[in-house]
C-alpha cells in the first residue's frame, strides 16, 4: 500500500457547518441564477480569463468614447452584464479553488480507501481458499460486488427470464 497522506478526519460539526453555509449561499443567490440547458452552454460565447481583458478594456472604451458605441448597444446594460460577471468571477475563482482541495481531497481519502479493500479483500481470498472458517461467505459477498465484475446469472436464470418476457 501506499504512504497514507489523508490521516485526519474532519469532525462531523465541522461538516454540518459547511452544509449550513452552503445552503446559506445557495437560498442567498438563487432569485439571481440563471440555468441554463446543455444546449445553451454550448452555444453561448463564453467570457474567460482573456476574454475578461478584451471586454473589461471594451466597455472602458465604449465609456470613454460615446460616439463609437451604436444606438442598438445599450451601455447600461452592458455596464451591468459587465459588472455582473466581473464579481461573479472573483466568487468563481475562489470556488473553483476550494472545489479542487475539496476534489484532491476525497480522492486521496477514496483511493486510500479502495487500496485498504483491496488489501482486505485479498486476504479473505487467500483465506477463504484455505478454508478458513467464515471467510468463504465474506469472500463471496465481495467478489459479487468487486468493482468491474458482474454477477454471475445462471443459465437458468436467464431462460426463465426470457421465458417469462413471452408470456
Amino acid at each position: 500500500m501506499n504512504e497514507n497522506r489523508h490521516e485526519q478526519i474532519i469532525p462531523p460539526e465541522v461538516l454540518a457547518k459547511v452544509q449550513t453555509k452552503i445552503e446559506e449561499i445557495r437560498e442567498i443567490l438563487t432569485p439571481y441564477i440563471i440555468a441554463l440547458t446543455p444546449e445553451e452552454r454550448q452555444k453561448i460565447p463564453k467570457m474567460g480569463e482573456k476574454s475578461l481583458e478584451f471586454v473589461e478594456k471594451a466597455y472602458e472604451f465604449a465609456g470613454k468614447n460615446a460616439n463609437l458605441v451604436p444606438p442598438y448597444l445599450d451601455m447600461e446594460e452592458f455596464g451591468a452584464d459587465f459588472n455582473e460577471a466581473h464579481g461573479l468571477w472573483t466568487f468563481h475563482n475562489a470556488i473553483r479553488q476550494l472545489e479542487e482541495g475539496i476534489d484532491d481531497t476525497e480522492m486521496t481519502a477514496g483511493s486510500e480507501a479502495y487500496q485498504a479493500a483491496l488489501v482486505f479483500y485479498k486476504s479473505v481470498k487467500m483465506a477463504a481458499a484455505q478454508d478458513v472458517p467464515g471467510a468463504k461467505a465474506v469472500y463471496e459477498e465481495l467478489r459479487t460486488r468487486f468493482p468491474g465484475s458482474k454477477r454471475k446469472t445462471s443459465k437458468t436464470e436467464t431462460e426463465a427470464a426470457a421465458e417469462a418476457s413471452k408470456k
